[in-house]
Order: structure tokens, then sequence, then C-alpha cells
């Protein structure tokens, strides 16, 4: 894409859902798109309240910490575990089950995807590291964005997978409980028009605010609603392109990564992926990922 057609896209933030414990992990997320990703207008990190202070430090000219109580209404309260002693955190509501961090982290990122000035955005987790130059632009084909959907990807042995796309039908009022297509993925594309009608498909099925439907339930995948819901609701099926294309090569569990498991990961990028993915609960040191990714 050249530099003019890259000036022409609609407007484009990236987002990261975070916390405390991913802190550093964040930061080299930060340092990866400060060094390879262009034509975005902004980097929104949206974190816990008391988590807004520690991540003051990475804003810059083109990032800013979004504290969640913008984005979440009142009746979400978060309070410590004490299950963990306090380690952990708990969101409790009058409306479901105590949510986990990650439940929360998907709320913050469906309410600021309707609430942001941006056209669009890119979500990437903060355990992704960029690792090639990327356009955000290029996930833009005229008016159409990108949306990955994978078919097939969705097997028998996927229980957790087959439980989100059933209550992601049922919020959404859809007859089907769910198919074999996957759309979860680390670094993806939303358009802010689309999760608009997506939350008001929620309200009519369900009778109740989208966030509190939302926050009803832990069986919950934010890239599975917005999925289902462009392929079996959407009325303007023009919005979107689909793709199959993994923008992140991840590694979702084992062992710690040494720096040469690190390199060997990184040697098996493909050649459409522009990042890598190295889950926070596997413990690798944050450190040999910034060797491995050529931003020490």
């Amino acid at each position: 894409m050249s530099a003019a057609a890259a000036a022409s896209h609609p407007a484009t933030a990236l987002v990261t859902s975070s916390y405390r414990g991913d802190l550093e992990r964040c930061r080299l997320l930060c340092a990866s798109i400060d060094a390879r990703v262009t034509g975005h207008s902004c980097h929104y990190i949206l974190v816990e309240h008391a988590d807004v202070p520690v991540f003051r430090a990475l804003e810059g000219p083109k990032r800013r910490v979004i504290d969640e109580r913008e984005l979440l209404p009142s009746w979400l309260r978060v309070f410590p575990d004490p299950l963990t002693f306090g380690r952990r955190r708990l969101w409790l509501s009058p409306f479901g089950p105590p949510l986990r961090g990650w439940h929360v982290q998907q709320l913050r990122r469906i309410a600021m995807a309707r609430v942001m000035d941006e056209a669009a955005m890119v979500s990437c987790d903060s355990d992704v590291v960029f690792v090639k130059g990327f356009d955000v632009g290029t996930m833009w084909h005229g008016e159409a964005l990108e949306f990955f959907r994978d078919p097939g990807a969705i097997t028998g042995g996927m229980a957790d997978h087959q439980a989100w796309a059933a209550k992601a039908g049922e919020l959404l009022g859809l007859r089907r409980q769910g198919g074999d297509v996957d759309y979860i993925a680390t670094v993806i594309g939303w358009r802010r028009d689309t999760v608009r009608d997506m939350l008001n498909r929620i309200e009519a099925a369900t009778g109740a605010s989208a966030l509190r439907a939302l926050a009803g339930t832990r069986a919950l995948s934010e890239c599975l609603i917005y999925g289902r819901f462009v392929d079996e609701a959407e009325a303007t099926p023009e919005r979107h392109r689909p793709t199959a294309r993994r923008l992140c090569h991840v590694y979702w569990k084992g062992e710690a990564l040494s720096a040469e498991g690190l390199k060997a990961f990184t040697d098996m990028i493909g050649e459409a992926q522009v990042a890598v993915g190295i889950q926070s609960f596997t413990d690798t040191d944050p450190r040999l990922i910034r060797q491995a990714a050529g931003l020490a």
C-alpha cells in the first residue's frame, strides 16, 4: 500500500486491555508498536482504576491510558479476591456471577469500540509483540475492514469454544447454537458501527442493556459474539472482507521458553504474520522476548 493510500483509510485505533501483572509485557508491546507499527491514530490501553497510575508512564503522543470507570457502568465493582489473599481481583454486579479480569478486559474492549471516535479498532493483547513492520491501513480494502473467520477450526473437543459460541447465539437472539467457525485471534479488527449495531441487537434480544447482558455470564468471548453477528445478523455485509489469515503467531501453552526456544518459535512465523504472542501464563521472561524480538 502506498503512503497516499494508507493515509486515506478510515481512522483506526489500536486497543489493548491490560492489568498490573502484565505491565512489563505491555511495555514491550508498546515498544514494538512504536518501532514497527504505522497507520493508527492512537493506541489506547484500558485498565482498572487502581492500575492507571502505573500505566501512565507508557503514555505518549499517540498513546493514552483509559480508566475502566470511563467505560463500564458503576454497578460493576472490583474487589480483592479473598481466595487468593487479594492477589487477584473479582468484579461483582447485581446481574450475574463474579467476573475475572479476563472477562472484564473483554467488556472494556467492547465498551471502547462503542464510544471511540475512530471508525475501527485493532485489538492487541498485552502479551503481543510486533516483530515485523505493520501498516494498520492494510487491514482496510476500500471501505471494508478485514474480518477474521476460520471455518472448521472449532472441533468436537473444544468445549469452551462451543459454550462461548452457544452463548453468543443466545445473546444475539440467533436460532443456531453455533457452528465450527472460529473468530478468535490476538490481533483482530472491529468496526465501531458494527459494534454499535451488535450491542443494539443484544439489547433487543435480551431486553436488557448490552453491558448488563454481557456481564451476566462467564461464558464470554467477545470475538465469537462479534463474529457470529457479522456472519449471521449484520445487514451490511459490505462492511467486511473475510480472511483466515492470522496476523499473530501464538504460543498458547507449555513451559517457559528459553532464549533458544524463543528463537525457534519466532523462526516459525508465517509470511503473512507480523507479530508473536507469548501467553503470559507460560511465565516466559519478558527480557528474553525483548531480545528475541530485536528490541533489546
